[in-house]
């Protein structure tokens, strides 16, 4: 995907280039390397990617993006109180945790995790 110039530097083509930038956005947002690789597996290669496929493949992460994004914003507005866990719940929490029936089922984000 690169070529040598007269002095020997790599020269890489903007279609290259762009994926390059394409991938290091989407790692830094949190996606993992095979999902990207998914998503570049059906686009054509060797060329820059339209508008059109931009909006193809960055509404492939929208969905987990909003689920971590809900995700984290439930547990930062929760982060002072009781966070539904089993080893940290407030026996005494009327609302979040009556008896402590989280610690009962164990431990981990009991109230934040989706089944």
């Amino acid at each position: 995907h690169s070529q040598r110039n007269a002095g020997n530097q790599r020269r890489y083509r903007r279609d290259v280039l762009r994926a390059v930038a394409i991938i290091k956005i989407a790692q830094r947002i949190g996606i993992p390397l095979a999902t990207i690789g998914d998503a570049f597996g059906v686009l054509p290669e060797g060329h820059n990617l339209s508008a059109k496929e931009w909006k193809m493949l960055s509404s492939q992460w929208r969905e987990e993006l909003d689920r971590r994004i809900h995700t984290l914003t439930a547990l930062r507005d929760q982060l002072d109180g009781c966070i539904g866990c089993g080893c940290l719940s407030r026996r005494d929490c009327p609302l979040r945790n009556p008896g402590d029936k989280l610690g009962e089922e164990g431990t981990g984000a009991r109230l934040l995790e989706d089944d």
